[in-house]
């Protein structure tokens, strides 16, 4: 499972999910991507999950980059426990994703196999994605900035 190495704080806030991704929403290694269209909490094994199907699809031949990394901690308290007596322990890692996201980039790979690679990762993942290529990225980021 990924997780940091080490932290400066052990436990942390909830935060928000407000807005669409500033960074990290184009493809900058490989061909094609997977986009998040929701914010959400990605956890490391759901991560780790979504690796090790587009990997095993492609029988280990391109290469595969992971985007995002899960270094937000998140407790829990156990259960039927009372209120109070502090926060819980901590529990598993989360990478906060925002829409626009792109959290795996392929390359190396026929765009077939890429794109169905990258539609098994999808079913891993708990967020409405989509599959893009680093032209359509670019076709869509051209039009917006000739518009304003």
């Amino acid at each position: 499972m990924l997780m940091p190495k080490r932290v400066k704080h052990r436990k942390q806030f909830r935060g928000s999910m407000k807005g669409k991704a500033l960074r990290g929403n184009k493809i900058t290694n490989g061909e094609y991507g997977i986009i998040a269209l929701e914010p959400a909490w990605i956890k490391s094994n759901q991560i780790e999950a979504a690796r090790i199907a587009m990997t095993r699809y492609v029988k280990r031949n391109g290469k595969v980059w992971i985007k995002i990394f899960p270094d937000k901690p998140v407790t829990a308290k156990p259960a039927e426990t009372r209120m109070g007596s502090g926060k819980g322990s901590l529990e598993y890692w989360v990478a906060v994703v925002k829409p626009g996201r792109v959290m795996f980039e392929i390359a190396g790979v026929p765009e077939e196999t890429a794109k169905e690679a990258l539609r098994l990762a999808t079913h891993k993942l708990p967020v409405k994605c989509k599959i893009v290529s680093k032209a359509d990225l670019e076709v869509e980021e051209g039009g917006t900035s000739s518009e304003a």
